[in-house]
């Protein structure tokens, strides 16, 4: 009943179904009721079949049951014992339930739903399941991780490792021992640091805009600006901890096996944190290939490039100087190929090869600087690395006048560079296999390789001004410099390589070597032997997913130099992880 017309009738239902039901009802009548309505039940369905209500060959089978019950009828009447009628007999007074076909009563049932979900409507009926049409093209994902870390330093460790990345976020170092007696600022190298809470939260939000385009935001925690960690140490007198904008892009893929993405996005590219940290992102344009399946599904080629500026010139640099920096921008440029191969049920090999050209990364040493002058600064100033950890050659950047009426006692403030270039080939190879119904194996490996390197050039670039990667002697010649452009990683992994169920387990054990200049110090992984290169050691770690989406995993990472004053650093990581 409609309240708000309480003597409104319900909307007629059409008439085909109408006709229908009052067949049925006439044909599920009593035997005797039948009989007498012989020639009007005829005659209703005869017009039924003649409007179209009724297809032909529905309407001759009621048709055919109307006249063999209305005989049945009539012969119960008459005093007959018993009336057969397709192969079955009735007894006086039994009542008929017709069979009706499959295919009638769904046309019957659709019908009818159309024409309630048609009046719910056109009067607002509510809808217990409706939501809004955008939030189906929205998905929030997001993961929270608890960490109780120890970092464990040797009491033999050299105790003069020096913090160039804070030298050059300062005024720099003034080199001059006449006008500085202070040490440069320094590393901790043999005080351990037990029972460090650390936190990582983020959030993402993507949305598919249509079937080609989508857009992406995340926010996550993070204790600094830095791009290859964003994990928050606790404590800090209770102080609030920042959220910072990891990621926002959008990607467009014009056919199904190429996507383009633009923005601030996780990495393009297939690699180990060897030489990208998990936590990276990355700034630009990218653009990703895969083909489809070939040889019944058995393998497929993917592709990957990416152009990354890793630092622009600023505009207005000197701020005091009527003559700015030109522009000296740096920039990334990577290009991968790899194929995935499925030999069979129980093996899968991966393998890809690509190569990264780092431009304008190096340091440069600048033309004479009149500091003591009153100059704001010097022209390769620029040069110096926007973020750095550590392990990589460094060199002097600036050649700075000596004031002619007191030469001796000019401060000479320094900044310090990179001083190899960087151009580098990188293997990835990775071998699935399914030992039995439980216990899965994956075995990986990554060989990096700085076609760049080259030691003559670096000190020519340096003009003798390079500071570190030197031999125990304390001299700084050629002779007795230690550095290198190999990396490597080699890691097994036992159990449930991927954990995605309640009750599953891995166990992992890896190896790492990387030369100090094989790679860029600033983008790799923080945690083993605390970041960056000229480290070398063993990793080995676990973990037990023991509810639904909820995991706990152990690593310990001993690591200790591979050139130079000795740097041991051991390294173990207890935590608690969650995703949604």
């Amino acid at each position: 009943m409609n309240m708000r017309n309480p003597t409104a009738l319900p909307p007629r239902p059409k008439r085909r179904v109408l006709l229908c039901c009052a067949v049925l009802l006439a044909l599920a009548a009593p035997s005797g009721a039948m009989a007498a309505q012989e020639t009007t039940m005829v005659k209703l369905i005869r017009g039924l079949i003649a409007s179209g209500a009724l297809r032909p060959e529905d309407g001759q089978a009621l048709l055919a049951q109307a006249e063999a019950e209305a005989a049945a009828a009539e012969a119960s009447k008459a005093g007959t014992a018993a009336a057969v009628t397709g192969g079955v007999a009735l007894e006086a007074g039994d009542v008929r339930v017709p069979y009706v076909p499959q295919h009638v009563r769904d046309e019957i049932r659709d019908e009818v739903r159309q024409d309630v979900m048609q009046q719910a409507s056109e009067q607002g009926w509510a809808s217990p399941n409706e939501v809004a049409e955008w939030t189906k093209r929205i998905k929030v994902a997001g993961d929270v991780r608890v960490r109780n870390e120890s970092r464990f330093y040797s009491d033999s460790n050299s105790d003069i490792e020096i913090d160039w990345a804070a030298i050059n976020d300062g005024s720099g170092y003034d080199t001059n021992p006449n006008t500085n007696l202070d040490l440069p600022p320094l590393r901790n190298s043999r005080q351990d640091r037990r029972n460090l809470w650390r936190v990582r939260a983020r959030l993402g939000v993507e949305a598919e805009i249509s079937e080609r385009t989508r857009a992406g935001i995340r926010l996550a925690s993070g204790s600094s600006d830095g791009p290859v960690s964003t994990t928050d140490t606790l404590g800090g007198g209770m102080e609030k901890k920042d959220i910072w904008l990891d990621q926002v892009w959008l990607s467009y893929a014009p056919t199904y096996w190429v996507t383009v993405k633009g923005g601030r996005f996780g990495n393009p590219f297939w690699s180990s944190d060897t030489l990208f940290s998990n936590d990276l992102n990355f700034d630009g344009l990218a653009a990703n290939f895969l083909s489809p399946p070939q040889g019944e599904g058995n393998w497929s080629v993917f592709g990957n490039l990416a152009v990354v500026p890793l630092e622009y010139t600023s505009d207005n640099s000197p701020s005091a100087s009527q003559v700015k920096t030109p522009n000296e921008n740096k920039w990334l440029s990577g290009a991968q190929v790899g194929i995935d191969w499925r030999f069979n049920d129980n093996h899968s090999v991966r393998a890809a090869v690509a190569y990264y050209d780092y431009k304008n990364i190096s340091g440069k040493v600048s033309s004479p600087c009149l500091l003591y002058a009153g100059a704001p600064g010097c022209d390769t100033d620029w040069s110096r690395p926007a973020f750095m950890q550590k392990g990589n050659t460094l060199m002097l950047l600036r050649d700075i006048a000596l004031n002619p009426l007191d030469p001796a006692n000019t401060p000479t403030p320094q900044y310090v560079g990179l001083a190899s270039a960087f151009r580098l080939a990188d293997l990835n190879l990775r071998w699935d296999a399914s030992l039995s119904h439980r216990m899965d194996m994956r075995l990986e490996a990554d060989y990096i390789r700085n076609l760049a390197y080259d030691q003559n050039a670096m000190f020519t670039r340096a003009n003798g001004g390079i500071v570190n990667n030197f031999g125990n002697g304390g001299t700084t010649t050629a002779e007795s410099f230690r550095s290198g452009d190999t990396a490597w990683m080699l890691q097994a992994t036992f159990g449930d390589v991927e954990l995605k169920q309640k009750g599953q387990w891995q166990a992992l054990l890896g190896y790492k070597r990387i030369e100090p200049d094989a790679l860029p110090d600033a983008f790799n992984d923080s945690n083993f032997h605390l970041g960056g290169t000229n480290a070398r050691g063993y990793y080995v770690g676990g973990a037990y997913m023991f509810d639904h989406r909820t995991w706990v995993s152990g690593k310990w990472m001993a690591a200790k130099e591979v050139f130079g004053p000795p740097l041991a650093i051991d390294v173990f990581q207890l935590e608690f992880n969650t995703g949604f």
